[in-house]
């Protein structure tokens, strides 16, 4: 029987003790057991080079190197520290702070900042990016809501990040951090991902409330007359997952600059939509890891010292 609780450091450190247990689970799941040797063309199985991160295959000691095409490409820092701080973000309810990363490694600032930014944006990549509502009676209602992340000043003005929320009821979040709350932007954003004939639920904001949007069934709560709800129209699954992203940026990371909010976004996103699964969190991101040859999109960004 599957067990369905979060796992714990103790079953962490069980699976994964050395770091060629970590080497290992990454050649076989990108892999398998054997494979056609690209160099003799013959089927294979592949032993570990000692030396290296590499394995080298029986019959002319071709090499592979599992970690190429991963987030863990040329690090220097222990498979196992990363796969450890994978386990964190999988098993922590708003994240975990480069900081904290930090003391828990022994590594620097620089160093743990580099891995917390490749871990969100490889979530982001395993979540994936799928097309929410449809049509039809029964189909689920999509909301829509903006959020404005960080700054100081009066809502939606000057240095705040505008950020587009669509949330499929029972299911999936997306958002994206957009530049400016423009119907140029916000229309082609919203018909991009939420598929045409969909039940749609916002606010009474102008920007959602124009002819373009006639391609949905398009309802809307008046905020500005103090209108929450009306039967099935609201948007208070999407204003609660603001609640999430809030609390995670100023409880956790305190401050996010908008170059790299899309990444904590991603992470966001990724517990979000498991969290009625939990237990799978960490397991598909040890199982997604990209296939040979294959793009994961996923940049190691410069850091300032």
């Amino acid at each position: 029987m599957t067990t369905k609780r979060t796992p714990t450091v103790v079953a962490f450190m069980k699976r994964f003790p050395t770091e060629d247990a970590c080497l290992e689970h990454i050649m076989r799941t990108r892999y398998g057991e054997r494979l056609t040797c690209a160099k003799c063309g013959k089927d294979a199985r592949y032993y570990r080079v000692t030396t290296r991160r590499a394995y080298s295959c029986e019959h002319c000691g071709n090499q592979i190197y599992p970690t190429a095409g991963t987030p863990f490409e040329n690090t220097r820092t222990s498979l196992q520290d990363w796969f450890f701080v994978m386990f964190l973000f999988c098993t922590t309810r708003n994240g975990v702070a480069a900081k904290e990363v930090e003391r828990q490694l022994g590594v620097t600032y620089k160093t743990a900042w580099r891995m917390c930014n490749l871990i969100r944006q490889y979530m982001g990549y395993v979540d994936g990016d799928n097309r929410l509502g449809g049509g039809g009676g029964g189909a689920p209602i999509v909301e829509i809501d903006h959020a404005y992340i960080g700054g100081h000043d009066k809502e939606g003005e000057g240095d705040k990040a505008i950020v587009l929320g669509m949330v499929e009821r029972g299911g999936d979040v997306l958002t994206r951090h957009i530049p400016n709350r423009s119907r140029r932007v916000v229309i082609p954003t919203i018909t991009t991902w939420v598929r045409h004939g969909s039940r749609v639920m916002s606010d009474d904001e102008k920007v959602f409330n124009v002819p373009d949007m006639e391609i949905y069934r398009h309802e809307y709560v008046n905020h500005s007359e103090g209108e929450y709800v009306r039967g099935s129209v609201h948007t208070n699954n999407i204003e609660a997952f603001w609640g999430i992203v809030k609390r995670s940026i100023n409880g956790t990371y305190v401050h996010v600059s908008k170059k790299h909010l899309q990444a904590y976004l991603s992470e966001i996103e990724y517990r979000y939509n498991l969290r009625k699964q939990p237990h799978l969190m960490f397991d598909l991101l040890l199982q997604a890891f990209p296939k040979a040859g294959e793009d994961h999109g996923i940049t190691s960004p410069t850091i300032k010292r």
